[in-house]
């Protein structure tokens, strides 16, 4: 930010979604003479120049949207404010009544800002590259159509890891860790950690276990079986179907994305306020 201006806003949000319209609309009026909104524009269409001129963007929205929005903002460096019209909550910290309490905090560079670690993946074919991505969340890789098990062989490093029997593979960020991670039984990362997760989905194995590697480790993927409808998926929002002579490599990006944290609220507690995490046996009693 700039001393003796304003700080600027770009509002980011779906306003055909049940409550964004409306939430867009009290925040931009309650921000008028705190912040410059330059731009309000849709999660993913927001013009470069607008995003490198601001100081902040302010995301309407599930953690769907966040993950969507920051993909593009990364490479902009901007600190990203979830608000959360969704479930969870995991990146979207705040709430709109929450977000007006913080503000003046925020906009004077008092609230922390966190730096998350997000993933490149790029998919070749003879050795030329098809598809390039950023991800916040997770690489994963799913068996897809007529939804026989894959094999897969995986390299961390150039050094054989596993071979892979299974619906799938999941490559996380620690973000995405509480994501499809986790629900395939993988391990909760703190969100500022920086490693990545290797999580096989359904493996034909009693010993293939998660593992947590180096986030500065490139793994590589090859198809040895795939089926005609095999996928990669970015964050569960950009895919591309895969061949067997494909190779998915993943490594760090080579930036991070920013969000503000909320001062009230942790990952920790969103664990265990919507997921139950850690919750105390309910005993009978006496």
């Amino acid at each position: 930010m700039v001393k003796g201006r304003l700080p600027r806003l770009v509002i980011l949000g779906d306003r055909q979604k049940c409550g964004v319209a409306e939430a867009i609309d009290e925040f931009a009026g309650f921000a008028k003479g705190k912040a410059e909104t330059i731009a309000s524009c849709g999660i993913e269409n927001c013009p470069d120049d607008v995003l490198t001129d601001c100081d902040f963007a302010v995301v309407f929205g599930g953690d769907g949207s966040i993950i969507s929005a920051a993909r593009n903002l990364s490479q902009s460096s901007v600190p990203v404010i979830g608000v959360n019209l969704g479930k969870l909550g995991f990146l979207a910290e705040f709430s709109v009544d929450e977000l007006k309490k913080s503000f003046d905090d925020i906009i004077s560079g008092r609230a922390h800002t966190e730096k998350r670690m997000m993933l490149d993946c790029r998919v070749f074919s003879d050795g030329e590259q098809k598809f390039c991505s950023a991800a916040i969340n997770d690489v994963f890789i799913t068996a897809g159509a007529p939804f026989r098990t894959i094999e897969l062989k995986i390299l961390v490093d150039a050094q054989p890891l596993a071979g892979c029997v299974s619906d799938g593979l999941i490559i996380s960020t620690p973000t995405g860790s509480t994501a499809y991670n986790l629900s395939a039984g993988g391990p909760i990362l703190a969100g500022k950690m920086k490693a990545m997760v290797i999580t096989p989905i359904c493996p034909h194995s009693l010993s293939f276990r998660p593992i947590v590697i180096n986030a500065d480790s490139r793994v590589e993927v090859f198809g040895v079986r795939v089926n005609e409808g095999t996928t990669v998926s970015i964050d569960g929002q950009v895919s591309l179907k895969l061949s067997s002579d494909d190779v998915v490599r993943v490594e760090r990006q080579n930036c991070d994305f920013l969000i503000v944290n909320n001062p009230k609220r942790t990952q920790w507690d969103t664990l265990a306020e919507k997921l139950r995490w850690a919750e105390k046996p309910k005993y009978k009693k006496a």
